[in-house]
């Protein structure tokens, strides 16, 4: 029997693969589906890419690559008899074959026992051969099961317990030099000090400097003034503002290029008067004080008081929590309830599978389609069989529930790159919410764009205060952010005597009274959206100086899915965070039709279209020429990150070159929108390096004005058209951060386009790939205007102190009536918690 076995896989020996050191093998979860060990037809690990699918999915992969040999993994679970082994350890048959095989289903470990199964399939004719059988298999087979169904989960170094072991105590810890310069960090407000980006800030632990970040391959991030401030001066650790909570904060040292822990941070941040120790909280993140009024939001928001009825179905499948992974379950249980995101992932299910590359848990388009199927075909949500509802009756036990699909592949991919939505840490769901739109932005190029029906046009009238001359900018956006005006609160006379209560208790150390939520009506909220806002620094193009300014906002157009955020996390003059404790009661059908921008008026006069005057430090002209002259600084470390993972070498030096050194994460977009191009692994060759005449103006590049081309190719390379990076850089005198934002408050005409050509080669020879790429340039941000009137189809909620603890629920309203989605658990809503919404979903009623 051995040499009959040994020579059924001589033919396939060359494709049976051992698995190495950096080798992530699947063996709980399809790359296609959420089949698993556990379910009815098992799973099949292919032996030589170790990818996991299920039963309808491995045939694809067979015809895909002729891949032969696959080891499936069945897990039985059984309820035990009665009688057997009580409360004992459950039994086990093959006990070590799944040894790290992640458990799928929450079950109790006394009441049930499983039976597990491991052969070896070759297709296409599915011969089986029963595990273990080390003396029946060559060797090199043997070895290679056994390390299969040893091998570590792909997903475990994400897991809560290996963080803290990764991080090590930075070495300018506990000799950190803090400048007397009288810095004190507000608690709020803050933008970056060189380039007025506010997110993604740190502020240096030496001298208070507030900076902005790198930028991140998935296009978020700053313009990495931090690490240019510590190239400046030398000041090794800083901590990114948002993460500080009583247990520590992210601390990131630019002299060791890692994260690190500081044991003296809370002595560090209240030298700039960041108080980091006042913020306590208990394990379940809510301090003493605000025990009672906490559990009443959890009671309120969760239903926890009614007996909710579990529903099952298409469209009613729980989400797993991974452990603090609600803000994204939430999130995707609402994309996929919109009928545009079902159609382009859902709908176009079998092309997406088809077309697939060879490692599927890499692409985005799959997994966003698995992920709509998992929540829509029903297959993962079933109800229990008649036999297990009469055994439930007689036991007197709670109702079923679903075991729900666990999103560990989709959670990997989607925060890969990302330093907070990769960690096993709490998260704000808006943030994730622009996080996942951005990903399905860059991965819908040639095809539908579902998230095309968030976007909107806001036009922003700022007017000068003193000349009372005005200017009009659009933006594009996708979140309404609504403020919650405490002050507009209508029962301002309990909020005031519950203080005054409060404070008495506080004063003579007895329990606080019951707590008084505010409740503010919604079109209190909606007048605080309109309202003039100062704008800090404003320099008025009428008076060339800095002046105070106003700024309104409106809609320019109506998008088909309206997005609302109530602005009710903030911080408080302590630097404690907090959220506002408020109701607001969400119309079920709103009309923001009077919000509708109106343009530039009659009697209105518009600001001067002047740039405000840049300070470029005094360099004399030798040394200019000097520079210019001396060949190319090259950042190699980042030339080596891009070369290892496959590109060309010269690729890599042109892609670091023309982002100006920046980084790999800014090379890397670079590398991917100029791969196509038919020069892309040629020689780096940089005009004017080989040879200058002297006497031209344009020996240096900035003598006419004339954009530098490494400027260029960075704004190209973050997704925006040529032309309109020559534009941007022109109008703001080549600086790139101005030149940034002149774009986003531009949106590009027929007329623009026509005269960046001029901008592009003012010789009028500019190429015929440049020209081309402005003619199929779409005219600004892809929106769908209509009519401004809405109805609440979903809305999201958030139980805790801050974003960075708690839990989220969502409501959403199916077949004519409100579903709550818990995490594993889909139950029919009795009374949505409509005033106590963090995020609300409204869709527009046709006209």
């Amino acid at each position: 029997m051995a040499a009959d076995l040994g020579e059924l896989l001589v033919p396939f020996m060359p494709t049976i693969r051992v698995p190495r050191i950096g080798d992530r093998v699947f063996k709980s979860e399809c790359a296609f589906s959420y089949d698993s060990p556990e379910s009815e037809g098992g799973l099949y690990v292919c032996m030589n890419t170790f990818l996991g699918f299920g039963r309808e999915h491995v045939e694809r992969h067979y015809r895909k690559t002729g891949q032969c040999v696959y080891m499936h993994l069945k897990r039985t679970i059984k309820e035990k008899a009665t009688g057997a082994s009580g409360g004992a350890i459950p039994q086990r048959r093959n006990g070590k074959v799944f040894l790290d095989l992640d458990l799928n289903c929450d079950f109790n470990g006394d009441d049930y026992e499983y039976e597990d199964e491991a052969r070896l399939v070759i297709f296409p004719n599915h011969y089986e051969i029963p595990l273990p059988n080390i003396e029946e298999l060559p060797a090199l087979v043997t070895i290679a099961c056994e390390a299969v169904l040893n091998a570590k989960s792909p997903y475990r170094r994400q897991e809560p317990d290996s963080w803290d072991d990764e991080i090590q105590v930075s070495k300018h810890a506990s000799g950190l030099r803090q400048l007397d310069n009288g810095v004190r960090i507000p608690p709020s407000g803050w933008k970056c000090s060189k380039c007025e980006l506010r997110e993604n800030l740190w502020v240096n632990l030496t001298d208070g400097s507030v900076l902005c970040g790198k930028w991140f391959f998935d296009g978020n991030g700053g313009n990495g003034h931090a690490l240019e401030h510590y190239r400046e001066t030398n000041y090794p650790l800083a901590v990114k503002l948002g993460t500080i909570t009583p247990d520590g904060a992210d601390v990131y040292s630019f002299d060791e290029e890692e994260a690190v822990l500081d044991p003296h941070l809370a002595e560090h941040l209240a030298h700039f008067g960041i108080d980091m120790l006042q913020m306590q909280k208990t394990e379940n993140g809510f301090t003493d004080s605000d025990v009672s009024p906490r559990i009443s939001e959890w009671e309120v928001i969760q239903e926890s008081g009614s007996k909710l009825k579990p529903v099952y179905g298409s469209g009613y499948t729980g989400i797993k929590n991974l452990g603090n992974s609600c803000y994204l379950g939430t999130t995707m249980q609402v994309l996929f309830s919109i009928p545009e995101f079902q159609r382009a992932y859902v709908g176009n299910l079998q092309r997406i599978f088809d077309y697939s590359p060879l490692d599927p848990t890499q692409d985005f388009n799959t997994q966003m389609a698995k992920l709509g199927h998992g929540l829509l075909s029903g297959q993962y949500s079933k109800p229990p069989v008649k036999s297990e509802l009469i055994e439930q009756v007689i036991k007197e036990e709670h109702k079923h529930q679903q075991k729900g699909i666990s999103l560990k592949m989709f959670k990997a991919l989607t925060s890969k790159g990302h330093p907070e939505f990769s960690s096993s840490r709490q998260q704000d769901a808006q943030e994730f919410f622009l996080h996942l739109i951005n990903q399905v932005e860059r991965n819908s190029e040639g095809s539908e764009n579902p998230s095309d029906v968030f976007r909107f046009l806001v036009e922003e009238r700022t007017q000068c205060c003193q000349s009372r001359m005005v200017r009009y900018t659009q933006r594009a956006d996708n979140i309404m952010q609504l403020p919650a005006p405490m002050e507009a609160a209508v029962n301002k006379e309990e909020l005031i005597a519950y203080e005054a209560k409060r404070q008495e208790a506080e004063v003579s150390r007895r329990s606080p009274p019951p707590a008084v939520r505010a409740r503010i009506p919604f079109s209190a909220c909606l007048q605080a959206y309109t309202e003039p806002e100062n704008v800090d620094d404003f320099w008025s193009s009428a008076l060339q100086a800095k002046s105070a300014g106003v700024k309104t906002s409106r809609f320019k157009s109506f998008p088909e899915y309206l997005v609302i955020q109530i602005k009710k996390f903030t911080f408080g003059l302590d630097w404690v965070p907090k959220k506002l404790d408020v109701s607001i009661e969400m119309p079920d059908l709103l009309d923001i039709t009077h919000l509708r921008a109106t343009g530039l008026q009659p009697k209105e006069e518009e600001l001067p279209d002047i740039a405000p005057p840049i300070v470029v430090p005094d360099e004399p002209k030798d040394h200019l020429m000097n520079n210019f002259m001396d060949s190319p600084e090259i950042d190699e470390s980042a030339v080596m990150q891009l070369a290892e993972m496959g590109f060309p070498l010269e690729a890599c030096r042109k892609a670091v070159y023309y982002t100006g050194n920046m980084g790999a994460e800014v090379a890397f977009n670079w590398v991917i929108a100029h791969m196509e191009e038919p020069d892309f692994a040629e020689p780096l060759v940089v005009a004017g390096f080989s040879e200058i005449d002297s006497s031209s103006s344009a020996a240096v590049p900035v003598a006419d004005n004339q954009p530098p081309e490494e400027s260029v190719a960075i704004l190209t390379s973050m997704g925006f058209p040529r032309y309109q990076a020559l534009q941007g850089l022109k109008a703001t005198n080549n600086n790139l951060e101005h030149a940034l934002d002149w774009i986003f408050t531009h949106p590009d005409s027929e007329e623009e386009s026509e005269a960046a050509s001029d901008i592009a080669d003012p010789e009028g020879n500019a190429s015929a790939s440049a020209n081309a790429t402005a003619d199929n340039e779409p005219n600004g941000p892809r929106v769908r205007d209509g009519p401004g009137r809405y109805e609440l189809f979903a809305f999201i909620s958030h139980l805790g102190r801050s974003t960075m603890c708690g839990h989220y629920v969502c409501h959403i309203k199916k077949e004519g009536r409100w579903v709550i989605y818990n995490d594993h658990k889909v139950c029919l809503s009795e009374r949505p918690p409509k005033d106590l919404g963090y995020i609300y979903f409204y869709h527009r009623i046709p006209s």
